[in-house]
């Protein structure tokens, strides 16, 4: 069983601009993944890293940082492109059986985690279709109906309990996503049905979705690995 590190990235990001090039606490958020995954690879856990994109800016990043790099046909980066096209496409243009889908707005995800579930895909993976790391969230959440009447989801109004009593609700994270490549192009997804639900913690889920996301994983990031400025 061969399996590769899959690192999608595209130019065209509307909330933060540039952010996977944009100067990350003395790196950027692509060339630390690449690195990340390289050093998973020198365990002997995975069999390469391929960067797929439209850019040829990152693609010229992700070559000097020694990576497989495979461009991206344009149709399958723009804004428009269903996610489902996009890992069909991607996953055509990979030569391995397995996957292991990783974004690079996961900064603070820890090698350790990744190791974690490289191990437990092999466990599960007679049971689950895939491997896909979530966060829980315990939080009073609501939602507004078809009537527009907002109502509660996870407690009730007349008997609020305290927040640690809440029901676990967990969100996917994106952060680790492991499946066999023939998965990906016949069911145009990295979420299986039935998948196992990987947990990782509220630091490591932290995804870059907006400017303060990115700030603050920087800050995070910095902190953590003693960056200096």
């Amino acid at each position: 069983m061969s399996i590769k590190a899959l690192i999608p990235v595209r130019s065209g990001s509307v909330r933060v601009k540039n952010k996977n090039i944009r100067p990350f606490a003395g790196t950027t958020l692509l060339e630390n993944k690449i690195l990340q995954m390289q050093r998973i690879q020198e365990k002997g856990l995975i069999d390469g890293v391929v960067v797929n994109s439209n850019c040829d800016e990152m693609l010229e990043i992700a070559f000097r940082c020694g990576a497989e790099c495979v461009k991206r046909d344009e149709k399958y980066a723009r804004n428009d492109c269903l996610a489902n096209d996009m890992y069909v496409h991607v996953a055509q243009n990979l030569d391995s059986d397995d996957v292991l889908f990783v974004d690079c707005t996961n900064p603070l995800l820890q090698d350790e985690s990744i190791v974690s579930a490289l191990f437990k895909y092999k466990e599960i993976r007679e049971l689950h279709p895939t491997l896909n790391s979530i966060h829980l969230i315990q939080e009073f959440l609501w939602k507004r109906d078809k009537r527009n009447i907002n109502i509660p989801i996870n407690y009730s109004i007349s008997k609020i309990p305290r927040s640690q009593d809440l029901p676990s609700i967990f969100a996917l994270n994106f952060a680790i996503n492991i499946l066999p490549r023939t998965y990906m192009i016949e069911k145009k997804t990295i979420v299986g049905e039935n998948p196992y639900l990987y947990l990782l913690d509220e630091i490591e889920s932290i995804d870059i979705d907006n400017e303060i996301d990115f700030l603050f994983a920087e800050y995070l990031f910095k902190n953590k690995n003693n960056v200096i400025g």
